[in-house]
């Protein structure tokens, strides 16, 4: 099947400019993200709802039982533009190649933009746990004035390699604190099982992920966490000042269970808004709008 038929947000049209401007013009992108529109980080309710679409440049495009759900570069970008046209989407977080290609068709105007790190420990590799940072930098995020950055900080006790990888996440939060720009870090206690790399959520690791990740770098002032929905929150959340952002983590087939459990967390102290990606994207039905729409109401109707 061409790429193109497959689009139901964004025309023929929008996927050529794409490309004709990336061959021609590379320029365009830097114009494009100069130009946008930007807005205050927390709207007057103090909440944040944004889309995640940074799991490709992991080599993860698995969604479910398919695979290669977000292998389709198309696709996701018309999946991505409708959420972010949605009321109450507040924004994205992304690597370069897919804030680029928003950027180019418009879609960030008036949208906090959050520039993704380091995706250098591949899914499944052998140097998984060797997160580094291969992606966005602050300096880069300062340029494209985006509004945000994000690192992943898997801890694994029995690895070395996470250490370069706490100490990397430390220099990123302090070189985010000197710039101005908040910091969103994703923390878990992680472990080897079975040859892969599983994150441990109970409410007891989940708190000590925490505990780590707030003591990063030289000042905490811009820091935010984005933690998962586990048994226990409340403990979660009273382990921490921070404000945090909820991740919405793998999508469910019970979509009443999964919503009825952030519903629950976005009301404990200190959770600003919510963090989700293939689950509402890739949703069990297809229908991307209803499923953005129920997140969306969630999180600004608290």
């Amino acid at each position: 099947m061409h790429p193109e038929t497959n689009g139901r947000f964004i025309d023929a049209d929008g996927f050529a400019a794409i490309r004709d401007r990336r061959a021609h013009d590379p320029g365009a992108i830097a114009g494009a993200l100069a130009a946008r529109t930007r807005r205050p980080l927390l709207g007057e309710n103090g909440r944040l709802f944004i889309i995640a679409a940074d799991h490709p440049a992991r080599g993860a495009l698995g969604v479910g039982d398919e695979p290669m759900a977000m292998a389709h570069r198309y696709e996701l970008l018309d999946r991505l533009a409708l959420a972010l046209s949605r009321p109450g989407v507040d924004g994205v977080l992304a690597t370069p190649d897919i804030i680029d290609d928003l950027a180019l068709l418009g879609a960030l105007d008036d949208k906090v933009v959050v520039g993704s790190m380091n995706r250098g420990g591949l899914r499944g590799s052998s140097f998984e746990m060797d997160d580094r940072f291969t992606s966005y930098d602050i300096d880069g995020i300062v340029r494209d004035r985006l509004d945000f950055a994000k690192a992943l900080l898997r801890i694994n006790l029995q690895d070395p390699r996470s250490a370069a990888t706490i100490e990397a996440c430390a220099a990123a939060v302090s070189a985010a604190a000197a710039a101005g720009v908040p910091i969103m870090i994703e923390p878990f206690m992680s472990s080897h099982r079975g040859g892969a790399i599983v994150n441990d959520l109970t409410a007891d690791a989940v708190i000590t992920a925490v505990a780590i990740a707030s003591g990063l770098g030289t000042t905490s002032a811009y820091t935010w966490m984005k933690l998962p929905v586990v048994d226990g929150m409340e403990r979660v959340m009273e382990a921490t000042t921070l404000p945090t952002l909820l991740l919405g983590g793998e999508r469910s087939d019970d979509s009443d269970a999964m919503y009825a459990s952030w519903q629950h967390a976005l009301t404990l102290p200190g959770v600003r808004g919510l963090v989700v990606g293939r689950a509402l994207i890739y949703p069990p039905d297809g229908n991307v709008q209803r499923a953005v729409d129920t997140a969306s109401a969630l999180v600004h109707e608290q």
